[in-house]
């Protein structure tokens, strides 16, 4: 039972981690101390700093290099949306997603409807963002559905995709920094990891004394 009761929360906090929200109140809160990234785990708010740069850089580079397939090739109109950070919708919870795609629909999706067919996340350096992104949030992913679960990993040096979501079989691929991923949900589409993995290192590199 949500602590709330019948009240509603204005604004998010950092100062209001692990209250107890029900997934209606979460989604009814419309504003947010800025700065933080919020979510809802089992019924529990938890709230993060913001990505650093380090991971927000190469998600903008894989947006960019996502919509130039949607505008260029021949084959771009399977993407229908992408955008970074969303909530991926589950009964009790709200998994924030570094980038979300949905694919397939021929429409633009209703983002509070429609799961997205990929989600992923660009790991830091932290322990337990590790086992958040290898393990919790993907296990979030496969049950809400999603059909592919993309973790990027710029200190391992390499890409884990996690295929199948709800009652499909679960497979996964690794990709190592020197390939090049493709998916029969983006046909066409090319993905060089290296090219993500440099686009972090540089934005890091330049930030030391």
């Amino acid at each position: 039972m949500s602590v709330l009761g019948a009240s509603v929360v204005l604004k998010l906090t950092p100062e209001l981690a692990g209250i107890l929200l029900s997934p209606e109140e979460f989604d009814a809160i419309e504003d947010c101390e800025e700065l933080y990234t919020y979510e809802l785990v089992h019924g529990v708010l938890v709230v993060a700093p913001p990505p650093d740069i380090g991971e927000r850089e190469p998600n903008g580079q894989l947006g960019h290099l996502l919509r130039s397939y949607k505008e260029q090739h021949p084959q771009g109109a399977a993407l229908d949306l992408t955008v970074f950070e969303h909530s991926i919708r589950t009964p009790d919870s709200r998994r924030r997603a570094d980038r979300v795609i949905w694919t397939g629909l021929g429409r633009i999706p209703d983002t509070r409807r429609d799961q997205p067919t990929i989600a992923l996340e660009f790991v830091s350096a932290s322990k337990r963002d590790v086992q958040r992104d290898y393990l919790l949030k993907r296990d979030a992913c496969r049950r809400a559905g999603v059909r592919e679960y993309w973790i990027i990993g710029r200190f391992r040096r390499r890409m884990t995709v996690v295929r199948g979501g709800g009652t499909d079989p679960v497979t996964e691929i690794v990709v190592s920094e020197q390939e090049t991923y493709s998916t029969p949900l983006l046909p066409g589409f090319e993905l060089p990891l290296a090219q993500l993995l440099a686009a972090a290192d540089a934005v890091k590199a330049a930030e030391r004394p």
